[in-house]
C-alpha cells in the first residue's frame, strides 16, 4: 500500500475551517510553491462537519478536499474522532473521563472521552461511516489518519464503565478469579479476591496500589484505547481496502505499547518535538526515531508533526536556531522518515495553540519561518529516491513496554530509576560513537545483531529471557545494566536469587540492591578507567564471571562471561558519560561493531539509508568531515565525487 507520494511527503496538519474562505486559494498557491506534497486534514473538524446529531455540513469540506486535488496534493485524512463536539458531551455526560481519584473531566479541550464508552464509540464509528462511504473514491485521498495522538491527554478512565470493561478484559486474561488472585498475590494485604464483580481500576486508596493490578491495568488502557482505534480500522479498511492506515503517537511514554498498536497499522507515524533549549536534545531525538522506525521491523516511519520554530506547550518556548529546524528534519530522514509534516500549516490566530509556530506564521509568507520552509521542501522533492530506503544496524537495543511500565510502578528501591533516562544513558554512547542502532523488543529475532545492549528489563518472561540467552549461546555480545530480570509477566519476584533467569548466563548473582541518594556519586573503576557513578549499586557474588570494574570499596561493578559461544556483560551501576562510553566503545570493539563513519569530528552525525550516507552537523560552528571513499553530495548538487566535505554550522549533506 502506498501513500501516493513520489518521494519524502511533505507538508502539515491543514486546518482551513479556522480561516474565511478567501484564505484558502493563498493557501492552495502557497503550498505549491513550498512543494507541499501532503496534508492532514479534518483532524479536529467534527463539530465542523456535525454540529448538531445527525446533521451534516459536508459541503465545504468537499471544497477542501477538490482543492487539494486540483493542486496535486494528497490528503491524510483524518476519522475526526479526536476531540468530541460540545453536543455530544452535552447530550452523553457519562462519555467524560475520570481520573484516579475520581474527579470526573470536562470538556473544554480535547480527548474529553473514556475510551471505553459505547456511547462515544457509536457516535465516532457512525461519523467515520459517513466520512469513508463520501469520499472512498476522491482523489485526494491518499492516507487514513485515525483519530490523533490516541492517549496524550486521555491515556486512562477509571469510570464505572472502564471498571466493568477492564473485568471483561481480566476474565479473558485469566478465566477465573482463582487465576486472578495468584498472578495478583493477593494473599498479601487481604486482597483476595471472591469475584470479578470486585474487582476495580487502581483508583486512589489508602497506601499503595497491588502493583500487579496497575500493570494490569496499564495494559487494558493501552488495548481498550487500540479498540477505538480498531473499530474506526474496520470501516475504514471495509469501504477503502487499498487506502493505508496510520495513526500519530505523541512523545515516548509506555501509556500505549508501542509494538501492538504498530502490528494494526500499515505505517508508523510519530509527533515530534525536540526541546531547543537542550544542547543534546538531538540525542533523545534519534532514540525516539529508532524506536519507532522499529516498531515495523526496520520500515520506513512518517514524521507527521514537528515545529517549524516554537512550541507553546512548555513553561518557556525556545525558538529554534537559524538552520535547526532543517538539520532536524534531515536528521529524521536520516533515520528512517519517508515524511517530513508540521503542526500546523497556518498559524493559529486564536486557540490553545496560537503560539505554537507554523508553515504559514502570522507574519505570513514574508518571513524567514516560511523562507525557510519553502527551501526545505524544494531540497526533499529534489531527492525522490531516498524514499523507501532502510539502514541495516549490527547493533540492537532491547526495550519491552510491559517492563516499561512494571520498572515505573511504586515501592521500589529507587523511584529514581526510570526507562527513558536508561535508554537514553545507553543510547547516547553509541549515537556519539555514530554506531547505528535499531530498538527492538526482546521477543524479536536478534540473531542479526553483533551486539544487543539491555538497558534494562525489570520485567521478563521465561520464554524473552531464555532467547536473550540463546543469543548469546550462539555467539552474540549482549551488554546488560542493572535491576534486569527481576520479575516475571505479572510482576512476581523469579526466585533463585537476583536476576535469576539471567544468572547462568551472567555468571553472577546479586546479593543486595544498594541505590544511591539523589545526588550522591560513588566512585566506580572501569576497564582500569576511574570516575564517578550514579543512581546504583549493587552488591555482586561472582559465580564463573569474570571482574572487570570494581566500586571504591572492592566489591564488582562491572563483570564479562563467556557463554556458549558469546560474551555477556553486566554493569551494575550508571556511570558518569566518559566512563560509559569506554565502556560501550570497549565492548562494541570486541563485538566486531564499527561506526557508520570513522574518525568524525565531534557532535557530527552520520547515518546511511541504502546508498545515501547522510552527514549532519549538530554544532554551531563548521566541520570538516574525511571520508573513506570519494562520494558524490547529491544535496548540493555536485557532479564530481570529494573525499573532504565541508559542513556549515548546522549543516546537512547527502552522498552517495
Amino acid at each position: 500500500m502506498g501513500m501516493g507520494v513520489q518521494g519524502i511527503a511533505f507538508g502539515g496538519d491543514y486546518n482551513p475551517e479556522q480561516w474565511p474562505r478567501e484564505v484558502w486559494a493563498e493557501d492552495m498557491r502557497l503550498m505549491r510553491g513550498a512543494s507541499v506534497s501532503m496534508v492532514s486534514v479534518g483532524i479536529f473538524s467534527w463539530a465542523q462537519v456535525e454540529p448538531r446529531d445527525g446533521e451534516y455540513t459536508f459541503d465545504w469540506f468537499d471544497e477542501v478536499m477538490d482543492n487539494l486535488s486540483r493542486n496535486g496534493i494528497a490528503a491524510s485524512l483524518a476519522t475526526m474522532t479526536a476531540s468530541p463536539p460540545p453536543w455530544l458531551t452535552r447530550k452523553h455526560p457519562e462519555i467524560l473521563p475520570v481520573l484516579a481519584d475520581g474527579t470526573r473531566m470536562w470538556p473544554g479541550g480535547r480527548q474529553a472521552y473514556c475510551p471505553s464508552s459505547s456511547e462515544y464509540r457509536s457516535y465516532a464509528t457512525r461519523l467515520v461511516r459517513l466520512i469513508a462511504e463520501r469520499y472512498r473514491d476522491h482523489p485526494a485521498l491518499s492516507l487514513w489518519h485515525i483519530g490523533n495522538e490516541y492517549g496524550c491527554d486521555t491515556p486512562a478512565c477509571y469510570c464505572d464503565v472502564s471498571a466493568a470493561a477492564f473485568r471483561t478484559w481480566l476474565r479473558a486474561r485469566y478465566g477465573d478469579v482463582e487465576a486472578l488472585n495468584e498472578a495478583w498475590s493477593t494473599k498479601f494485604w487481604s486482597q483476595r479476591y471472591d469475584d470479578f464483580a470486585e474487582v476495580l481500576p487502581p483508583r486512589t486508596v489508602p497506601a499503595f496500589n497491588n502493583p500487579s493490578q496497575q500493570l494490569d491495568f496499564a495494559r487494558f488502557s493501552s488495548d481498550e484505547i487500540l479498540g477505538c482505534l480498531l473499530a474506526e480500522k474496520e470501516i475504514v479498511r471495509e469501504l477503502t481496502p487499498n487506502v493505508p492506515i496510520t495513526t500519530n503517537f505523541a512523545g515516548y511514554s509506555h501509556a500505549l505499547d508501542l509494538r501492538r498498536w504498530a502490528e494494526e497499522l500499515d505505517v508508523v507515524s510519530y509527533d515530534s518535538y525536540p526541546e531547543p533549549f537542550d544542547p543534546r536534545a538531538h540525542v533523545e531525538a534519534g532514540l525516539t526515531y529508532d524506536m519507532y522506525r522499529g516498531a515495523r521491523g526496520g520500515q520506513p516511519w512518517l514524521l507527521m508533526e514537528q515545529a517549524p520554530g516554537a512550541v507553546n506547550w512548555r513553561e518557556r518556548n525556545a525558538a529554534k536556531e537559524p538552520g535547526q529546524m532543517r538539520l532536524w528534519s534531515w536528521q529524521a530522514v536520516a533515520q528512517g522518515a519517508d515524511a517530513i509534516m508540521y503542526f500546523q500549516w497556518r498559524q493559529s490566530r486564536g486557540g490553545a495553540e496560537k503560539f505554537h509556530s507554523a508553515m504559514v506564521p502570522h507574519a505570513g509568507p514574508d518571513s524567514d519561518q516560511h523562507r525557510d520552509i519553502v527551501a526545505l521542501g524544494a531540497e526533499l522533492a529534489s531527492l525522490p529516491e531516498i524514499a523507501g530506503t532502510r539502514p541495516s544496524n549490527d547493533v540492537a537495543i532491547v526495550l519491552d513496554w510491559a517492563s516499561w511500565r512494571a520498572l515505573e510502578l511504586d515501592a521500589h528501591p529507587s523511584s529514581d530509576v526510570r526507562q527513558a533516562d536508561a535508554l537514553l544513558a545507553h543510547y547516547s554512547p553509541l549515537f556519539e560513537a555514530n554506531i547505528a542502532c535499531d530498538v527492538v523488543s526482546p521477543a524479536d529475532d536478534l540473531s542479526g545483531y553483533r551486539l544487543v545492549v539491555v538497558p534494562n528489563l525489570y520485567l521478563v518472561s521465561e520464554e524473552n529471557a531464555s532467547r536473550l540467552t540463546e543469543y548469546v549461546r550462539a555467539g552474540g555480545h549482549l551488554l546488560m545494566s542493572f535491576f534486569s530480570g527481576i520479575v516475571d509477566e505479572a510482576d512476581r519476584v523469579h526466585l533463585g536469587g537476583y536476576p535469576a533467569p539471567f544468572r547462568e548466563l551472567l555468571g553472577l548473582r546479586v546479593d543486595e540492591f544498594r541505590p544511591l541518594d539523589a545526588g550522591q556519586v560513588v566512585d566506580v573503576e572501569l576497564l582500569g578507567e576511574t570516575g564517578g557513578a550514579t543512581l546504583w549499586s549493587e552488591r555482586i557474588t561472582t559465580e564463573g564471571a569474570e571482574v572487570l570494574g570494581r566500586f571504591a570499596d572492592g566489591s564488582p561493578a562491572l563483570t564479562r562471561s563467556e557463554f556458549g559461544s558469546g560474551v555477556a556483560w553486566y554493569l551494575g551501576t550508571r556511570p558518569g558519560p566518559s566512563l560509559l562510553q569506554a565502556l560501550t566503545a570497549h565492548v562494541a570493539a570486541r563485538a566486531g561493531v564499527e561506526p557508520v563513519l570513522a574518525g568524525l569530528p565531534r557532535g557530527v552525525q552520520a547515518a546511511r539509508r541504502g546508498d545515501f550516507l547522510f552527514l549532519l552537523n549538530h554544532n554551531a560552528h563548521p566541520s570538516t568531515v574525511d571520508l573513506d571513499s570519494p562520494l558524490t553530495d547529491v544535496l548540493a548538487g555536485e557532479s564530481v565525487p570529494t573525499k573532504r566535505v565541508t559542513l556549515r554550522e548546522r549543516g546537512v549533506a547527502v552522498l552517495r
